[in-house]
């Protein structure tokens, strides 16, 4: 259980920064595409709009001699530049204070949970795995010892016995043989001369 939950928590260290910069920068990329694209889609038919009103009025309001053709394009496209400038520059300031503060706070809680639901669970399964392949491990491995072990020391101690046994029981036999060698020798030795 010790070594689980230190998997667990070595496995989390490492996924966790993972997890966070990854939710950092896929959340800004996302926020900032969908708001820049809503903001200058607005902002463009906003000033589009107004440009051909204000080109309209100006040129409608010069002398007849200049081209209302030529007031028309020259209008429209210095309006359309300097639109398309300051629709860019105030987009791009909206969306990253809207994005910085609102979205990605938002979308940060959201990728962070989703990120580590899935960690969690991997780790998790991990942990597991590793516990239990560890545990079946240790117990095949103490089960082999132990049958190793035990044969040797059978046999060892089997060897020894039967030496230190026959080393004994033959001393024993000698010295027995010898005494009642001796004695009945010394008996029939002593009965032989007795009688001469």
């Amino acid at each position: 259980m010790c070594l689980f939950y230190v998997c667990l928590t070595i496995s989390l260290s490492a996924c966790l920064p993972v997890c966070l910069s990854v939710s950092q920068s896929v959340c800004l990329s996302v926020c900032l595409s969908v708001c820049l694209s809503v903001c200058l889609s607005v902002c463009l038919s906003v000033c589009l709009s107004v440009c051909l009103y204000v080109c309209l009025c100006v040129c409608l309001s010069v002398s007849q001699s200049v081209c209302l053709s030529v007031c028309l394009s020259v209008c429209l496209s210095v309006c359309l530049s300097v639109c398309l400038s300051v629709c860019l520059s105030v987009c791009l300031s909206v969306c990253l204070s809207v994005c910085l503060s609102v979205c990605l706070s938002v979308c940060l809680s959201v990728c962070l949970s989703v990120c580590l639901s899935v960690c969690l669970s991997v780790c998790l399964c991990l942990c597991v795995c590793l516990s239990v392949c560890l545990s079946v491990c240790l117990s095949v491995c103490l089960s082999v010892c132990l049958s190793v072990c035990l044969s040797v020391c059978l046999s060892v101690c089997l060897s020894v016995c039967l030496s230190v046994c026959l080393s004994v029981c033959l001393s024993v036999c000698l010295s027995v043989c010898l005494s009642v060698c001796l004695s009945v020798c010394l008996s029939v030795c002593l009965s032989v001369c007795l009688s001469v």
